[in-house]
């Protein structure tokens, strides 16, 4: 793997760079060949001390990606690996349990330690509820009101200009999206 890791408000030192490469290192256990990805690292700290660490593994069928905001940057790799660990667990669940309904065998993915695969929690894909409900008219400004004044981190609308289904919701940064469909 070729690592690119860049630092905002920070020094990449080479002893953050081997920490760094030593961690994502680790997660080539799970392939049969060392994917030929790029690995890209963005480190950040903030004014009040915190450091964000943000981890992109572009591969030909998957994208690995993560980040963490954590006091300690260190912390945040630990934590980034362990979040990357998962996804690509779930994501070796889900092909194996493809290839076994297709009849093949022959994954991308090596289990560790010649140990079956850690089998993902079926109850992760399992629809639990199922709400039905007309789509008043309304703009953006008042689907948001509509959105806040329940509580919840979505809400979904036809937009009375377009008359088009919408969805408007609350980014991370505070601030709000919409998804115009066409």
């Amino acid at each position: 793997m070729n690592y690119n890791i860049r630092g905002e408000n920070i020094e990449v030192t080479p002893a953050i760079r081997d920490y760094v490469e030593k961690k994502i290192a680790k997660l080539e256990r799970y392939f049969t060949e060392t994917p030929a990805a790029n690995v890209n690292v963005n480190l950040k700290t903030y004014t009040d001390k915190k450091a964000k660490v943000e981890v992109t593994i572009p591969m030909q069928n998957l994208v690995l990606r993560a980040e963490e905001v954590h006091d300690d940057m260190y912390a945040g790799i630990d934590l980034i690996t362990d979040k990357l660990e998962r996804q690509i667990r779930k994501h070796k669940t889900k092909v194996n349990r493809k290839m076994r309904e297709k009849g093949s065998l022959n994954t991308l993915f090596a289990t560790v330690n010649d140990e079956p695969a850690a089998v993902e929690d079926d109850n992760e894909l399992e629809l639990v509820r199922q709400k039905s409900f007309d789509l008043k008219p309304m703009d953006s400004e008042e689907a948001i009101l509509q959105m806040n004044m329940l509580g919840h981190s979505f809400y979904v609308f036809t937009n009375a200009d377009t008359n088009r289904t919408n969805v408007v919701y609350k980014r991370k940064d505070g601030r709000y999206g919409l998804i115009e469909t066409h």
